[in-house]
């Protein structure tokens, strides 16, 4: 598990990165680069920075009758390094920040840590994840919201393995 100077060092550029992963939904800045199956591939540039990522929306939300907003999971890489191949979700509400968000992939899950609207995997597990994700046929995400909501997601990993490749091979 990552330290928390480590994790304090890294929020902030996580942040700027899942604030920049939800811009496809509301903004004409970023470039859409292709669609693979149920994944899309993006890049954008922030502070001159090249930003890549693959992502795909929930294809399951529960409980019916909450209101999720838009919720996606992202795999981006950073064409500077900062980040390669980093998992995390976003939702449209608040996650309880002191309930870890669950992730699983076929057998394997992994806990996620939450920031507002987005939650992260710690660094260790990141390359586990994508492998996971590449070979997998679906994600379950569990978690709570700010209100003590329980939420549960369903991602489809159809196109996950070219996605994720054609992301990281456009921010090398």
């Amino acid at each position: 598990m990552q330290n928390h100077m480590t994790r304090t060092l890294r929020l902030p550029a996580l942040i700027a990165a899942a604030m920049l992963l939800v811009a496809p939904l509301a903004s004409a800045e970023p470039v859409a680069i292709g669609r693979y199956k149920d994944w899309s591939v993006f890049t954008d540039t922030s502070g001159g920075e090249t930003i890549c990522y693959a992502a795909t929306p929930a294809t399951d939300k529960a409980p019916k009758n909450a209101d999720h907003g838009e919720v996606w999971f992202y795999v981006t890489s950073w064409k500077s390094g900062r980040a390669r191949n980093q998992p995390s979700l976003k939702v449209g509400f608040n996650l309880r920040e002191d309930m870890a968000p669950k992730v699983q992939i076929g057998r394997s899950s992994w806990s996620l840590f939450a920031v507002a609207r987005e939650a992260f995997a710690d660094d260790s597990d990141d390359p586990r994840i994508v492998s996971a994700l590449k070979k997998g046929s679906e994600i379950r995400v569990q978690a709570v919201s700010a209100r003590n909501t329980q939420v549960a997601y369903h991602f489809s990993l159809s196109g996950s393995a070219a996605a994720i490749d054609k992301a990281t091979a456009t921010c090398r």
